[in-house]
């Protein structure tokens, strides 16, 4: 997997990543303790935030990933141009979608649609849908 490692410096990323830390601190992991807050950039310039939401039925809740797609969906949104996720404890590594949150991110986003996660150092490494989801699954030519 190859990675592009930049300090934040692009405005547009640098607010989304505010926006999603902000709502980070509002998920519901009162299980796991793992709270992870993201921001998703549409085509038509919307931001759109989820966090996740676990429940008893452990693992049965929402990926902070899901809820940020669900939201652009239901207003209307149709394609993701940036998608950053802030998301963990204090750990070195930054948190990384799921394989089914790769897979959602596909649905609605272009091979080349970069992925921003955040380190606890404060650096950014940025993945091509492609990087994340090689050969993903799709039944819809998006080209």
């Amino acid at each position: 997997m190859s990675a592009d490692r930049i300090e934040i410096e692009n405005d547009t990323i640098r607010a989304l990543f505010e926006a999603a830390a902000i709502v980070r601190a509002q998920a519901h992991a009162p299980y796991s303790g793992y709270r992870v807050g993201a921001a998703v950039l549409d085509d038509q310039g919307d931001t759109w935030l989820g966090c996740n939401v676990e429940n008893a039925s452990y693992p049965e809740g929402s990926c902070a990933e899901t809820a940020a797609i669900a939201a652009m969906v239901a207003g209307g949104g149709q394609r993701i141009q940036h998608v950053v996720i802030a998301g963990g404890h204090d750990a070195i590594e930054p948190c990384s979608p799921c394989g089914g949150c790769r897979q959602r991110i596909s649905e609605f986003a272009d091979g080349d649609t970069q992925v921003w996660l955040m380190e606890a150092n404060g650096t950014l490494t940025a993945y091509s849908v492609a990087d994340l989801l090689p050969a993903g699954f799709t039944l819809v030519d998006k080209r």
